[in-house]
């Protein structure tokens, strides 16, 4: 165990040979961090929780040993030494080897606080060229780390499988309360069918050498921006968590930098490295590794929802940010390989707007809505009502021809630049499906055609209770509609995917995306593996 009197001496200035003014206490579920003036001392804590083992004094030792040797490579002169520390006759503490040796510490400098990158964005005070930097330097201890042997075995593919299923095992009790069920479902089924389909990649990129000896934790709290660039506190006690693609490494700092809103500066990094590394792959690899990240740090922050030793505002804490990195690795899970073209179809009233919101804000798809296009194109105030009759005034056919003919011509813009879109329209008629259809594979872009269907009940009280909106949908225009609505038969199957949006919108929304991505419902517990299960203790380091 930890020795009982090391938190109180080491709290105490003059315990150090240095003499700080005062000492700053931080722990973590692993670490007892002492910030005393100019340096810190790093203890780690007497405990197993089956991804780390400190429970003996040589385990901590060694640990020590290692945290100094493998963050030298990033950080040389932060790493200072391993100081132990001793209990001499009376039973005081003090560091070096005086007496009986109780514990170990690894000793460094002081980074400037107002210096980490996190900080500094908080701030603005970070320009492009940061982002470059840190890329560079991160392209050049990849190019350098070590490789080969046992790190491409614990880098592979088999444990990049072992640790999804690790992931959604451990997350099945947390179903309901840190993630919804259907996001649970969606996430693991998108994981696993990367994994099969790119199978070749993953073993590509061990053959030539991508997997490395790596920094393990790379987030926006490990970098220092001060005279040069500093990255600091990899994993040092589980090579599976540090041994892995540079791609994953990549993608943990643009998962953080996009969890702490940054995005542009994510994409900036990401470019800064693929042009640095000369590795256009890590943009295949990206998304995936995100998803990864991202459910892992949802699974650890959630954790602590169950844990009895904090109090209630901070396990609610915790479940709210669990529940925002879920969500993130389900945006992450949601977007498409490449521009995709969807139709909204259907008639007034069927949730077809609320849909195609909800697909853009995980697509990261432009929606163009016909019922504002139509009024912009007249110089219509949006929410402007016009009682027309059916097929009359703003509705009549030549209108409606020309509201569709600038929506397909915005879409199609979209899509030219690899942007996905999304046409929320009736789409009542064979023709503009097809025509629209015809432009997805004009543009090389995958295409649906999403029908939204709904109890004629449930119709007619949107329409009722319908404000403030673009649409003039009424109760009457949409028997008439009903009455003059194309059958869908001319989009092939796998294309034509019918919502019933009488259920939950998220449900609604889940189901939409899993169809289009063509994964099943979950039936099985996990996929079939030649990997023998993951051990169910382990879970992803949060220090």
């Amino acid at each position: 165990m930890t020795h009982p009197g090391l938190l109180a001496a080491m709290s105490r200035p003059e315990f150090y040979p240095h003499l700080p003014q005062t000492v700053e206490i931080v722990q973590t579920h692993i670490s007892l961090i002492f910030i005393a003036g100019s340096e810190v001392y790093k203890v780690k804590k007497a405990v197993d929780f089956g991804f780390l083992d400190f429970t003996a004094l040589e385990k901590r030792k060694f640990y020590c040993e290692e945290e100094l040797r493998l963050n030298r490579r990033l950080a040389p002169e932060t790493y200072l030494a391993v100081v132990p520390i001793a209990e001499d006759a009376a039973g005081a503490l003090h560091p070096g080897e005086t007496r009986r040796i109780v514990d170990y510490a690894v000793r460094m400098k002081l980074l400037p606080r107002e210096r980490m990158l996190g900080r500094l964005l908080a701030e603005g005070k970070v320009e492009p060229a940061v982002m470059s930097a840190i890329a560079r330097k991160l392209a050049a201890f990849h190019g350098q780390a070590e490789t080969g042997g046992r790190i491409d075995e614990v880098g592979g593919i088999g444990t990049i499988r072992r640790n999804h299923e690790e992931n959604f095992a451990q997350t099945e009790d947390y179903i309901g309360v840190t993630i919804p069920r259907g996001r649970h479902e969606f996430i693991r089924a998108y994981a696993f069918a990367f994994l099969a389909r790119e199978e070749p990649l993953f073993r590509r990129r061990v053959s030539e050498h991508r997997i490395r000896d790596c920094h393990g934790d790379l987030h926006l709290d490990h970098i220092c921006v001060a005279g040069g660039i500093t990255i600091f506190d990899c994993i040092e006690f589980n090579e599976r968590f540090r041994f892995g693609d540079v791609a994953a490494e990549v993608a943990f700092l643009a998962m953080d930098l996009d969890f702490n809103g940054y995005p542009a500066w994510a994409e900036t990094f990401v470019d800064a490295y693929v042009r640095h590394a000369a590795d256009p792959e890590v943009r295949t690899l990206l998304n995936f590794y995100r998803c990864y990240y991202a459910y892992v740090r949802g699974k650890v922050v959630g954790f602590r929802f169950r844990d009895p030793a904090i109090g209630e505002k901070e396990r609610q804490e915790a479940r709210e940010t669990a529940a925002r990195y879920f969500d993130l690795a389900f945006a992450y899970a949601a977007r498409p390989e490449r521009p995709v073209l969807i139709l909204t179809a259907g008639l007034m009233g069927t949730g077809k707007s609320v849909l195609a919101q909800g697909l853009a804000r995980r697509l990261g798809a432009e929606v163009i809505r016909t019922d504002v296009l139509r009024k912009e194109l007249l110089s219509i105030p949006s929410a402007e009502r016009r009682p027309d009759a059916f097929g009359q005034g703003i509705y009549s056919d030549e209108i409606t021809g020309r509201t569709y003919a600038r929506a397909l011509e915005t879409a199609s813009a979209h899509l030219t630049k690899g942007r996905s879109a999304i046409i929320d329209a009736s789409y009542k008629r064979q023709a503009e499906r097809l025509r629209a259809a015809d432009k997805a594979k004009e543009s090389g872009a995958d295409f649906f055609l999403i029908e939204c269907v709904c109890p004629e009940e449930t119709v007619k009280e949107r329409l009722e209770n319908r404000q403030g909106d673009a649409s003039d949908g009424r109760w009457e225009i949409f028997l008439a509609q009903k009455a003059d609505f194309d059958p869908v038969t001319e989009i092939p199957a796998a294309s034509h995917i019918v919502i019933d949006t009488a259920q939950d919108p998220d449900a609604c929304l889940i189901d939409a995306l899993r169809r289009c991505r063509g994964f099943k419902r979950q039936t099985d517990p996990f996929p079939p593996t030649s990997c023998p299960p993951p051990p169910r203790r382990g879970v992803f380091s949060s220090r």
